[in-house]
């Protein structure tokens, strides 16, 4: 029997303002990283080198799980790693790094729907259905208002890739506060990362040709971005991953996945210094969204 999620201390509030200062750098590093490398090759790139990183810490945490743990791990690895690190490189081949930063607002909702859906009693009133509403109508308006070279509709599409990785982010957290609250938090890391990672190195390295498109590239462009990958595999994916499961393991998925109302703001402020556009029907939206996220949090 599961214990209930501790009250947040002074300290979870640190460290969900680090996780949003990572996470939202993480999406100028994917864009840096998509200048040299395809969006296959920055997901494998990402997934291997995290698993590479993990590998030493391997044997040894490996040995505290049960053959019984194996299959959620793996669920964790692929919902909680693998299948984002394929669907946001694929969204910002046609959205800004800015734009898919204040989407990934909508992690809380996904949090809440998947949780009132296969985590908990439906007990959600008209209030939290409606902030779910609004959060999505908030999406749909910030995926049309934003502006780009790739025309709204292929944007509003795009967005979709997005969603896809909140529902899966959500997933992840859920099942590690349901099921892995006394299993550490560099455990549940290591292991989920290594199971699906190294084969994607594998391929990183053989079929996915990374070493070429490296030395192909003119100058240090392909080591700049190889670097913001790394970044990105080290710093975005191993130690937040370690930072997040700890804190979802303390006080629960839901308080955790509120990092995303900070994250839209760093990646926002990158967006903007790296010479990316913002529309002002883009604040309503967001607005919407944030507001959606609140009332869906609400009893």
């Amino acid at each position: 029997m599961q214990t209930a999620p501790d009250r947040p201390e002074t300290k979870d509030y640190f460290y969900l303002i680090a996780l949003a200062l990572i996470w939202g750098t993480s999406y100028i590093l994917i864009k840096k990283g998509l200048d040299i490398f395809t969006p296959l090759q920055v997901a494998t790139l990402r997934l291997g080198i995290s698993a590479l990183a993990l590998s030493p810490l391997a044997y040894v945490h490996l040995r505290k799980i049960t053959w019984r743990q194996v299959p959620l791990l793996i669920v964790i690895g692929i919902t909680g790693t693998a299948l984002p690190s394929f669907l946001f490189p694929y969204a910002q081949v046609h959205l800004s790094s800015s734009l898919t930063g204040m989407l990934s607002a909508l992690n809380p909702l996904c949090t809440f729907l998947v949780a009132w859906l296969f985590f908990a009693s439906r007990d959600a009133g008209r209030r939290q259905l409606a902030g779910v509403l609004l959060g999505l109508l908030g999406a749909v308006g910030l995926s049309w208002a934003a502006p780009g070279d790739a025309g709204q509709t292929t944007q509003f599409a795009y967005a979709g890739f997005v969603f896809l990785a909140c529902l899966c982010y959500a997933t992840s957290s859920n099942l590690v506060a349901e099921y892995f609250r006394g299993l550490s938090s560099l455990t549940i890391t290591v292991c989920s990362f290594f199971i699906v990672g190294f084969p994607a190195l594998i391929w990183a390295l053989t079929a996915g040709a990374v070493p070429v498109t490296v030395t192909a590239a003119a100058g240090n462009e392909g080591w700049w971005a190889l670097a913001c990958v790394a970044a990105l595999a080290l710093v975005s994916t191993v130690l937040a991953s370690i930072i997040f499961f700890k804190m979802v393991q303390r006080t629960g998925a839901v308080f955790s996945s509120t990092v995303s109302y900070i994250i839209p703001l760093v990646a926002l402020l990158w967006g903007l210094l790296d010479g990316e556009g913002f529309a002002a029907l883009q604040i309503p939206a967001i607005v919407l969204i944030l507001t959606g996220v609140a009332l869906s949090r609400g009893k």
